[in-house]
């Protein structure tokens, strides 16, 4: 017989997420960093975008090097990569897709996270924007979604690979008929030609070094657009068929997890549905706020795991082991049983929007 933990209480809940960050060390270096951006509470970016720069931009131009390509290089500079920035780069280009990072008077230098960093981590300039800010939050996991989970089966691979490859082949199409169709003519060319300029690019790096532009460019390509999709169907997984315009029960919130510690809280999905300019470090206390209105809402939450974990728990149907993580917020007693219960009824297909419909962002 399976034994579980008994699932966290809001009475026992304590949130080990990181709040806002504490004052910097007021050094001649620091004090110039503040003055280049908007927040301060945004330091942690350019410290990543320093980081980052430093050392995968010199370790990709060897690998271009006539003669210095090695596998094995190849190999380490994806853990590298995949290991020590991955996780963090894309979590900076969602917040500074939210909120601007430099101040007005250096607002080019806002461009250097995807067009310049963006191509080493599987990100063409300008789609992420136009998908995530364009498209995906106006629709919010509607039917006008592109990327919406709603018309699935979310705990069946067979659907996630036709929900994958259907962005993966066809994603930049149909975005820019959406934006075309909604009037955002401007953005929908900002993301055609930053796509353009990429997939031009690899191809004519393809042509000096194969090798070395498969591993840098290529496969992270690949590998980023699959997991972005994994995230936002673990992200939109558990949706109520009554209210799915409802972000308090179409989304979820994950805390109390090693991946928000080190990517900005984006565990706080449902949050972040809710208001979407929110700053990271406020996500912890907005939960904690308002956990009232998450149990009346009936929303669901998990300590300990991230939206990939939730995924590949949907994926070998392991409801048990997500049962063992949910957090009761009502503080009614409910046994094992029951939170299966109700996280299956979350994961069945919804081919209709019922009216009228509740919105929350």
């Amino acid at each position: 017989m399976l034994t579980v933990r008994l699932v966290t209480t809001a009475a026992t809940l304590q949130i080990t997420d990181p709040g806002a960050p504490t004052a910097p060390n007021e050094n001649p270096l620091t004090r110039w960093a503040l003055g280049l951006i908007v927040d301060p509470r945004d330091l942690p970016f350019l410290k990543l975008i320093a980081s980052a720069s430093a050392i995968l931009f010199p370790f990709a131009f060897y690998l271009f090097l006539p003669g210095r390509f090695r596998w094995w290089l190849a190999a380490l500079y994806l853990a590298v990569n995949f290991l020590g920035f991955l996780d963090r780069y894309i979590l900076m280009l969602h917040n500074t897709s939210h909120r601007t990072l430099f101040k007005p008077a250096l607002r080019a230098m806002n461009h250097y996270i995807p067009w310049v960093l963006g191509p080493f981590f599987g990100e063409s300039p300008e789609t992420y924007y136009s998908h995530h800010v364009g498209m995906h939050h106006p629709e919010n996991n509607l039917p006008d979604d592109l990327s919406s989970t709603m018309r699935f089966q979310r705990d069946r691979f067979d659907h996630f690979m036709r929900y994958f490859l259907r962005f993966f082949c066809l994603g930049i199409v149909e975005v820019s008929m959406y934006l075309g169709r909604k009037g955002r003519r401007q953005l929908m060319r900002r993301m055609l030609t930053g796509e353009l300029l990429f997939l031009v690019s690899v191809a004519l790096l393809s042509c000096v070094n194969w090798r070395a532009t498969l591993m840098v460019f290529i496969v992270p390509f690949v590998t980023v657009r699959f997991l972005m999709m994994a995230g936002n169907w673990g992200q939109h997984a558990f949706i109520d068929p009554a209210r799915p315009g409802n972000a308090y029960v179409n989304s979820l919130t994950c805390i109390n997890s090693r991946y928000n510690q080190r990517c900005f809280n984006d565990g706080y999905h449902i949050g972040h549905h809710v208001k979407a300019n929110r700053h990271w470090s406020e996500m912890p206390s907005d939960f904690e706020k308002n956990l009232a209105t998450y149990a009346s809402e009936g929303a669901i939450v998990f300590e300990g795991i991230d939206f990939f974990i939730v995924w590949l728990m949907l994926m070998l149907r392991r409801y048990d082991w997500l049962a063992a993580r949910y957090v009761n917020l009502d503080e009614r007693e409910r046994g094992t049983d029951e939170i299966i219960a109700l996280l299956r009824s979350r994961t069945e297909p919804i081919l209709s929007v019922p009216a009228p419909m509740t919105s929350n962002g």
